[in-house]
């Protein structure tokens, strides 16, 4: 990530093609040719999704950080970058995994659309509503295979939970409980030496550069990017992109999502972090209100409770409750939760393994389990939450033009501003 030339005007000079190298037919990797990975972001989650099926090989990795890519250069025997725009001109560059902080996962993907490259994007796919339209856009334009790293989707004890509800178990669903996950927070963090090896200035991107602090940079430190509103939305975003995703994959609906938002205890003052502590602080003030509730046209309402899943949700009908945690089910009653699968109509695709299924797609061509377009609509839920909490008032959403109706001030929360050079490129 070089500073000073303007990355949209690099990005439309990368070729826009799968090399035919590795191709058994135009745009169609061969079964037995290996598909080559290069990483954007070598951290913590860039690292536990390097295990790769048979078929893949890590061939990159690029970080602003250099210690961080020559150290997975050194253990992968790959190439080291600090600029991820020359990792995706490698012609043996054929797909890459995004694992970025939040603020930097859509500008690289787009990018990496443009380069004929496949995509596999951690979630939550995006820090706005607007970056995912983008983004869905640019995979459809440039027909590239983009998996959402949702991997609970590829993980038995979700699918059947999911498979429970769609059946009708619990009866008619009229309420889904999820965790009152936290919004982000502001930091005033006093600046420290920059460690040697990052471009800090680069890791910032869009974003107006901050003072270099070790609890910012690490992710769940004290508190780390994941939970300030510059970086992150927050847990809402981080921990609820699985969380909504279930629920969306439950209820049948990743084609849509809700159509009233409104907060419980009215508008948010964000906790501001000026010193080194713990998350306590910005939790407590979550679990002691402002839960969140949405409503689907069809009448169903999520409520984020303090006690509920994390990862999952209680699914609650009119002849029981499906709770489905960390690849967990139980019910009430009990017996629910017992139903032998071949007493089940199947309505969801099956993927135990979601990089796998990212590598089997990469050769069909085909949608992965975890596709842009149900990233987006997963992560939009995750966007309305934490509006909703700095709008402090009950909202309207229109799914379908991805808008708050005739609403200025919640619209203005669609997207966030972008200093230069890091402006999204539009591929319509």
């Amino acid at each position: 990530m070089r500073r000073g030339a303007a990355i949209t005007s690099a990005a439309a000079a990368l070729p826009q093609w799968i090399p035919s190298s590795v191709l058994a037919a135009p745009g169609r990797p061969g079964a037995n040719d290996r598909i080559g990975v290069g990483y954007i972001g070598c951290g913590r989650r860039g690292n536990q999704l390097m295990e790769l099926p048979p078929e893949g090989r890590i061939v990159a990795g690029a970080d602003p950080d250099r210690r961080r890519a020559e150290a997975v250069a050194s253990k992968r025997k790959c190439r080291p970058y600090t600029d991820y725009r020359k990792l995706l001109e490698a012609d043996d560059v054929d797909a890459v995994v995004v694992a970025t902080p939040d603020h930097w996962h859509v500008l690289p993907a787009l990018h990496a659309c443009q380069a004929g490259k496949d995509l596999y994007v951690e979630k939550p796919l995006t820090l706005t509503i607007r970056e995912g339209r983008l983004l869905v856009n640019a995979v459809r334009k440039y027909r590239r295979v983009l998996q959402t790293g949702s991997q609970r989707r590829s993980m038995a004890g979700h699918r059947y939970g999911c498979e429970l509800v769609r059946n009708g178990l619990a009866g008619k669903v009229h309420t889904v409980q999820i965790i009152n996950f936290p919004s982000p927070w502001e930091s005033a963090l006093p600046g420290q030496p920059v460690p040697e090896g990052l471009d800090w200035d680069t890791w910032c991107g869009m974003t107006e550069p901050a003072p270099f602090h070790q609890d910012i940079y690490i992710q769940r430190s004290k508190p780390g990017w994941i939970s300030f509103r510059p970086y992150s939305g927050g847990e809402m975003t981080g921990w609820g992109a699985h969380g909504f995703d279930q629920i969306q994959w439950a209820l049948d609906m990743d084609h849509t999502g809700p159509v009233d938002i409104w907060c419980e205890g009215g508008k948010i003052e964000p906790v501001s972090y000026t010193a080194p502590e713990s998350r306590d602080r910005g939790n407590r003030l979550m679990s002691e209100g402002h839960r969140v509730r949405m409503r689907y046209a069809n009448g169903i309402e999520i409520h984020l409770e303090p006690k509920a899943p994390g990862s999952g949700g209680v699914f609650i009908g009119n002849e029981g409750k499906i709770r489905i945690g960390n690849n967990t089910v139980n019910s009430n009653p009990e017996e629910l939760a017992k139903t032998p699968a071949d007493q089940l109509k199947f309505h969801l695709p099956v993927s135990n393994n979601h990089l796998q299924n990212w590598f089997d797609c990469i050769k069909s061509r085909e949608k992965p389990i975890a596709d842009v377009e149900i990233g987006h609509r997963s992560a939009i839920l995750c966007h309305l939450g934490n509006i909703a909490r700095w709008v402090g008032r009950p909202l309207k959403w229109d799914p379908d033009r991805e808008t708050f109706p005739g609403d200025e001030e919640a619209n203005r929360y669609l997207d966030r501003p972008r200093r230069k050079p890091y402006e999204l490129p539009d591929p319509a």
